[in-house]
């Protein structure tokens, strides 16, 4: 090592003078372009591209599945490919036809006495089982097999919305499969010539001629082998650096102090949070994450935030879900205990972030997924309060579709601040909202059939009536697709699979091949 560095340090030096001047050169250009006024107006034009990229990044665990999916059958491949590989082993090692392989898998394993093996399986007695568990690469790979399964197994859906720690702790195996794979290659299994046997007996000239290998009259003497050099290492070392400071960098976040200046509890289990900390900025529709040390300490939930940027605050709403959650409330319930201390990490970044870029925007919400566009309702209530004339978005479309009626009452309060906000500034349609009760039963059906003439609504309070069972999305995209015919639509959601599906089918269907009349697009929250 000491006399490669001697030999090539000015070479090292220059890449990394070099390296280091592309990288100044590329983050000087790009604040000029991002920052400077005068190319404010070719942003405003390639803001759509910007837009279509982030769109891109928010597919992250789309990609982190497909990663999964391909590490999973490269190793079934690698797997099935050694199991050819040790049967081929051991009947070479039990073939006593004096063949080429035969005569190579009889090489001496005690390398004191110059021995220079290259079948792993030492004796006719060895069996695949002892080498598996026995050598390094055997080892590892059990433990690297079984880490994956388990981290695969427990991340499937019904485990993960189910038994969240259970998920979590065991996708930490991760790290013993990051270990696993930098030493796997340690124990040389698979064997190659060295450079000095090859020179001395080159194998196209000697293999021919095994047989007389031990002659003394033949140039050709018996091959040495060599282990191949590990090389995993080169493909996991700047992902693992890449990884360590981005938890350093997290660890460093989550340990400024949390202030929860607010508690409030909302029917159906849910809980809100109003805290400040320093230094916290966010926009619309991101997302914290946020651990408890009293409940777990290496467990970090996300939670979308609710509050809005113009606010002095930011807030979160946590329904009970698990246990995690359940013990959360349950601590913060109790009148007579101490605040448990709250660590925060973020915000992140999600698909809401862009709805201020369209034109139209629907909002989909299905139960407490409502969260993200409660920020946003918020967001719009204080620009409205603001005039401010720089909100590209002239209408928005919000559902919200709920179990039961208990839920409506979180986000009563702004939704009637924005229906007399509406009212007062004389724009009634700006905000076109439609609330859903798919829990019901002919007692709450017949009560509002009685009282349906009442300027407001017998559920919830406010002035647009509660609407019993699913939204007939077909009609509702039709309805909006004439009433918007040349405007770009953003469609966002934050709930099930299946209603993801539906409206990223109605999205495809109503859009129009011109491109100059209406287009939507589908854009989902992922957690």
């Amino acid at each position: 090592m000491g006399n490669w560095v001697v030999n090539h340090w000015f070479s090292v030096l220059f890449l990394v003078v070099w390296l280091g001047l592309n990288v100044f050169l590329f983050v000087d250009a790009f604040l000029k372009y991002e920052k400077a006024d005068k190319y404010y107006y070719t942003r405003k034009i390639l803001g759509f591209c910007s837009r279509t990229l982030r769109k891109q990044l928010d597919h992250n665990l789309t990609f982190h599945k497909l990663v999964a999916y391909m590490i999973c059958l490269h190793t079934a491949i690698h797997i099935i490919a050694h199991l050819f590989n040790f049967d081929c082993y051991s009947r070479s090692r039990q073939a006593t036809d004096g063949s080429l392989a035969s005569i190579l898998s009889s090489l001496s394993h005690d390398e004191k006495k110059g021995g220079s093996w290259l079948n792993p399986i030492q004796s006719r007695n060895t069996t695949v089982e002892y080498v598996t568990f026995t050598s390094i690469a055997g080892l590892t790979g059990v433990i690297m097999t079984i880490a994956l399964i388990l981290m695969v197994t427990s991340a499937t859906e019904f485990i993960r919305r189910s038994y969240f720690e259970v998920f979590w702790y065991t996708h930490h195996l991760f790290i013993f499969y990051i270990l696993g794979l930098g030493i796997h290659g340690i124990g040389g299994i698979v064997r190659g010539q060295t450079e000095e046997s090859m020179n001395e007996s080159h194998p196209r000239k000697c293999a021919e001629s095994f047989e007389m290998w031990d002659d003394r009259d033949s140039h050709c003497r018996r091959p040495k082998f060599e282990g191949h050099p590990p090389e995993s290492w080169k493909w996991i070392l700047a992902p693992v650096i890449l990884y360590i400071c981005e938890r350093i960098l997290r660890f460093y976040r989550s340990q400024q102090k949390v202030v929860i200046t607010k508690v409030v509890m909302h029917p159906s289990k849910v809980l809100e949070l109003q805290m400040n900390k320093r230094g916290f900025s966010m926009e619309v529709g991101q997302y914290i994450f946020v651990n408890c040390p009293s409940i777990s300490l290496l467990e970090w939930h996300p939670f979308t935030l609710t509050s809005a940027p113009e606010e002095d605050f930011f807030s979160i709403h946590i329904r009970a879900a698990g246990d995690w959650t359940e013990n959360l409330i349950r601590a913060f319930e109790q009148q007579y205990s101490p605040i448990p201390r709250i660590e925060v990490d973020g915000p992140f970044g999600t698909a809401s972030e862009d709805v201020f870029q369209y034109e139209v925007a629907v909002l989909v919400g299905a139960g407490i997924g409502v969260t993200p566009f409660a920020s946003i309702l918020k967001s719009i209530w204080y620009k409205f309060q603001c005039a401010d004339h720089n909100l590209k978005t002239k209408k928005i479309y919000f559902y919200w579709i709920c179990r039961e009626t208990g839920a409506f009452s979180w986000f009563n309060n702004l939704l009637t601040s924005l229906e007399q906000e509406m009212e007062e500034l004389g724009k009634v349609g700006f905000l076109n909202y439609r609330l859903f009760l798919t829990g019901w039963d002919s007692n709450i059906v017949g009560h509002a059939a009685l009282n349906f003439d009442k300027a407001t609504d017998i559920v919830t309070g406010l002035k647009q009536k509660t609407s019993f069972g699913r939204p007939m999305w077909d009609n509702e995209f039709s309805t909006i697709a004439t009433s918007h015919p040349k405007s770009v639509v953003g469609v966002f959601l934050c709930g099930p699979r299946t209603l993801a599906k539906s409206l990223r089918k109605c999205c495809h269907r109503y859009s129009s091949l011109d491109p100059r009349k209406v287009q939507f697009y589908f854009n989902k929250e992922n957690f």
